[in-house]
């Protein structure tokens, strides 16, 4: 099918999602569950046929693409909350009554069209099938080439979903094709493709951006930090940390520099490193980091600035809050940044002083994706300021419409 074709039969069938009640639209997202559950197997020889396609893939883009037991329950897991949550459509956001006696409201409307283009995790599919669908959107997906077995499993049972539920197929489309072209002639389409999130590398993010007219909805990279604030707890330190790092170290919300105050370096960074040491991270530090680990190699100026997404971290000792927000401010890329206290007037100059869409007090930087924060499946983090920033759930792909409601009332 071409791609034209695609964006147009997205757009009907975003027409007629606008006429579907939220119910509808939730029994739809259970019935994908059930879909998978059927065609489990499929779903994982399908997998198994895309990693043994890429023997040349890096570990950690393997197990960005690999779908374990465990990733498959997190898949129906973010089915189900999405399924649960409140309806975003059709919230009267704000509403008041006018002089004139016009009742004037803002209600809350599906975006349209979103077309989704990323690399590797086939549980983006779902995700972002879940929140489009969830938001009342038709959804374009354009995964890589390395999932696109495993994808075309998920896409078809994902249809056969919305459609037993009384939905238009065509609210759920894969582009099922591998070549380059394809994003290209998706890029074209804003006649009918109303929002673009594109989810991998700087180099993907970038070649969207400045290829479509389309908005796009840009995350870029996730480098993460963690200051130890000089009356940090150990007991709450250590863990926060390793957590931070060692969780999943290939996505976007893992530490990759840990900042530590001067002031109580000797007595938290040795257990620190020990314990993100016997997780197998390779520790890069300052001079003063490197005099207070043994084995701790000398950071680079690029170390700061690197999302490594694999078992290495950078460690910076700072004087201060104050420098430890401005290495955030230089180097960080304004994702997810978190500070270990138990001053409650330095956990508010650090909300109020790290400019990033999440910031964390005493929390792991891995709970800055959306199910932690209540809001079921999400489509990325945006870095971006508008529309959304921060997790993209639901309510992020929503926008909303005036209404008003007169009796015979006439503008004098």
């Amino acid at each position: 099918m071409e791609i034209i074709e695609m964006a147009r039969r997205a757009k009907e069938a975003s027409r007629q999602l606008n006429a579907a009640s939220g119910k509808m639209r939730a029994d739809a997202l259970n019935r994908m569950c059930l879909k998978l559950e059927e065609c489990k197997q499929e779903l994982m020889k399908a997998n198994e046929e895309d990693l043994a396609a890429a023997p040349d893939l890096s570990p950690s883009f393997k197990k960005r693409l690999q779908v374990t037991e465990k990733i498959f329950t997190y898949m129906l897991k973010r089915l189900l909350e999405a399924a649960a949550l409140p309806d975003p459509v059709g919230r009267i956001l704000d509403g008041r009554t006018m002089p004139s006696g016009l009742q004037v409201s803002k209600i809350s409307v599906p975006i349209g069209v979103v077309a989704i283009i990323y690399e590797a995790r086939p549980n983006v599919t779902t995700d972002a099938a879940a929140v489009a669908l969830k938001s009342g959107n038709a959804v374009i997906l354009k995964g890589g080439s390395e999932s696109i077995r495993t994808n075309r499993v998920l896409a078809r049972a994902m249809r056969e979903a919305v459609v037993e539920a009384g939905l238009p197929e065509d609210t759920v489309q894969l582009i099922d094709r591998t070549d380059h072209e394809a994003v290209g002639e998706l890029l074209k389409q804003d006649a009918y493709v109303d929002l673009i999130i594109p989810r991998g590398g700087k180099q993907l993010i970038r070649a969207v951006s400045e290829g479509t007219r389309i908005p796009v909805l840009k995350h870029y990279d996730g480098i993460c930090h963690q200051y130890v604030a000089p009356d940090a707890d150990e007991a709450k330190a250590v863990p926060v940390i390793v957590n931070s790092k060692c969780q999943r170290v290939e996505v976007c919300n893992a530490l990759e520099t840990l900042l530590v105050d001067a002031a109580c370096a000797q007595r938290l960074l040795p257990p620190i490193a020990a314990a993100l040491k016997e997780q197998g991270v390779e520790l890069r530090g300052c001079p003063q980091a490197c005099a207070l680990v043994p084995g701790c190699i000398p950071a680079t100026e690029e170390d700061w600035g690197t999302e490594y997404l694999a078992p290495i971290l950078s460690i910076k000792i700072v004087n201060g809050i104050d420098e430890a927000m401005a290495h955030i401010a230089h180097y960080g890329s304004g994702h997810t940044d978190g500070i270990i206290t138990e001053s409650l007037a330095l956990s508010r100059k650090f909300i109020a002083g790290v400019d990033s869409a999440s910031v964390l007090v005493n929390a792991s930087t891995r709970l800055s994706g959306g199910g932690d924060y209540g809001m079921g499946a999400v489509v990325g983090i945006s870095t971006d300021r508008l529309h959304a920033r921060g997790p993209v759930g639901p309510e992020e792909l929503c926008t909303y419409k005036g209404g008003a409601i007169g009796n015979g009332t006439l503008r004098d």
